[in-house]
């Protein structure tokens, strides 16, 4: 009982962190310093995406790895140093792509305003535009985030949530960063655009418990149009992981999970709980594209708030893969 006391003490302290730290942040908060900086971020990440629009989606996984390790603080963008291995480097975050774009966001933004937006704050922009890019929503993203100076490759598995977690798992991961159940499935959504390796969830294709056997929650004509794809051992193969329209942020994706075809067991976890199952099939059966948009720019506020530096914490990188 004592346990149950202290873990809920630490996890009202946790969201309480946050959502003081979130206070910081404000819609505008560059308006003297840099104001045309969320039209630099546009129109950059505009340029990038017309010529590599598969782009986009990493762009908008990069910034939910890096926020969940230690924050929204651009630590994910650090490289590693004499000292040790950084975030990038961890198997998680081997296969994240597109830092050589958030580098060409972050000079062109230092050419108009040197030594002024933090390469958090220009992660938090780009994902919302590479979202708003592939026909999604678009939000007003609180600003003011400053940079991290610490990037440990070994902080990353505690706290990333992988593929393969159930729903206990995810809901628990998700309650440590102060987000919700609600905001669990909402987020899980932008597994509407990009590619999967199949190495995140071959597991479910072959040898699942251990006789030959895939996993059961998997829809059974879905399986072998999957090993089609991914043959056992296979490292290097991408797959979409909204089949059609990976390319167009859209509510598709729930209609996947509704009939067992989510790529990932977190996917499929969906259908395991109270508050995720009923939005996933609320998502499924009807035309709710608006409402989903809306949950899922209030999702990304929230998810962008987390355990943020601001005021006098961290710093204003001038590069974002090296500490000034």
């Amino acid at each position: 009982m004592a346990f149950k006391v202290i873990a809920v003490f630490v996890l009202f302290l946790a969201v309480l962190t946050i959502s003081c730290n979130a206070q910081s942040l404000k819609v505008g908060f560059y308006e003297k310093t840099c104001p045309n900086v969320e039209a630099i971020v546009k129109e950059t990440t505009n340029t990038i995406f017309s010529r590599a629009p598969t782009l986009a989606a990493p762009i908008l996984r990069m910034h939910f790895h890096d926020c969940f390790v230690r924050g929204c603080d651009g630590s994910v963008l650090l490289n590693a140093t004499g000292n040790g291995q950084a975030e990038k480097n961890a198997i998680p975050n081997q296969s994240l792509r597109g830092f050589g774009s958030i580098d060409r966001v972050k000079s062109a933004v230092e050419k108009k305003c040197p030594g002024v937006v933090s390469c958090a704050d220009i992660l938090a922009l780009a994902a919302r535009d590479a979202v708003s890019f592939l026909n999604g929503p678009s939000w007003k993203v609180p600003l003011g985030r400053r940079d991290g100076r610490v990037s440990n490759f070994s902080e990353v598995l505690s706290n990333l949530p992988p593929p393969f977690f159930n729903i206990t798992q995810l809901i628990a991961s998700f309650a440590a960063k102060g987000l919700n159940s609600k905001d669990l499935v909402v987020l899980s959504g932008g597994h509407t655009i990009g590619t999967s390796h199949c190495t995140s969830f071959s597991n479910r294709l072959y040898n699942f418990t251990g006789r030959g056997d895939s996993d059961p929650s998997l829809d059974s004509e879905y399986v072998p149009r999957l090993m089609n794809k991914c043959r056992p051992g296979d490292q290097t193969t991408l797959v979409e992981m909204d089949p059609g329209s990976f390319k167009t942020f859209d509510e598709d994706y729930y209609t996947l999970v509704a009939k067992r075809q989510g790529l990932f067991t977190s996917d499929s976890a969906l259908l395991d709980d109270n508050v995720t199952r009923d939005y996933v099939r609320r998502h499924a059966i009807s035309s709710q594209r608006s409402k989903f948009f809306e949950d899922f720019a209030v999702s990304m506020v929230k998810m962008g708030n987390i355990e943020v530096l601001t005021g006098n914490n961290g710093e204003i990188r001038r590069q974002c893969a090296f500490v000034n």
